[in-house]
């Protein structure tokens, strides 16, 4: 019986997770690039860095670094070459919590854990709202910031607004995760993006408009009106987040990363 691969560390999320060919006429698979592929090729064609650097971040053997940076070179020229569409998803990788060693500038939890370095503690409800002007932002894979809430015997105890550095879509997840959010207000938000709240056990309430601070207070009290069946209509998120696995990984479910 063959050896799990071991997961790879992986310290920065694509902001994009499929690219289309400007003239395609539909006809063949899209390639897949799994996600520590595509660290290798930030990291070395990105960033500069040496496959030995590259195996070093990764936490891998420097043989294991080659050949996923190999597999993945060779994917890309078929997406190029051939005219193909690109998806990024799968693989067997964690991904890196900011509290490892990493001197990655491509990291963007490493703020985010200092930020709220300090566990909110079990009786502590950690809400967050897609924020925009002191409203409820309306599509998720695009919002710029979060209002983050702490609420404890039913009272807000705090909130501060956290920019999401440029993440987009799946990474807002691990931005949430990150920040130990328990619970995600939001309005507009796709299936792929719904899957990947899933997969960090973050409760979504979605489809909600307004103001932000009256949203939180209304599901304190149990009378927050929200669309269950929410998706988003937003003009491009639907290839994006519809299609978007970015839980499924193959490092064995949750045993191994940071989900």
């Amino acid at each position: 019986m063959s050896r799990p691969p071991k997961c790879r560390r992986v310290c920065h999320f694509p902001q994009k997770a499929e690219f289309f060919p400007g003239e395609w006429d539909g006809q063949g698979d899209a390639v897949i690039l799994t996600l520590d592929e595509y660290e290798t090729i930030r990291l070395i064609d990105r960033e500069g860095l040496s496959q030995e650097q590259c195996s070093e971040r990764m936490q891998i053997a420097r043989t294991t670094a080659q050949k996923i940076y190999d597999s993945a070179r060779r994917k890309l020229s078929h997406a190029l070459v051939d005219g193909l569409p690109l998806r990024i998803e799968g693989g067997a990788y964690r991904l890196c919590d900011g509290g490892e060693p990493c001197n990655g500038s491509g990291c963007f939890k490493r703020n985010l854990t200092q930020l709220y370095s300090t566990n909110k503690g079990e009786t502590i409800m950690r809400i967050a709202v897609t924020y925009e002007n002191g409203e409820i932002f309306q599509h998720f894979g695009h919002t710029e910031a979060f209002k983050v809430y702490d609420v404890e015997e039913g009272k807000v105890v705090s909130s501060q607004v956290v920019s999401t550095n440029g993440s987009g879509h799946g990474a807002l997840a691990e931005v949430l995760h990150t920040l130990h959010v328990d619970t995600l207000i939001c309005g507009g938000i796709g299936g792929g993006a719904q899957n990947a709240l899933a997969s960090v056990g973050i409760r979504l309430f979605g489809g909600v408009s307004g103001s932000a601070d009256a949203a939180v207070e209304a599901l304190i009290s149990g009378n927050l009106s929200y669309n269950p069946d929410v998706k988003c209509n937003h003009h491009g998120e639907h290839h994006h987040e519809e299609g978007h696995t970015c839980g499924n990984h193959g490092c064995g479910g949750h045993s191994c990363g940071n989900h």
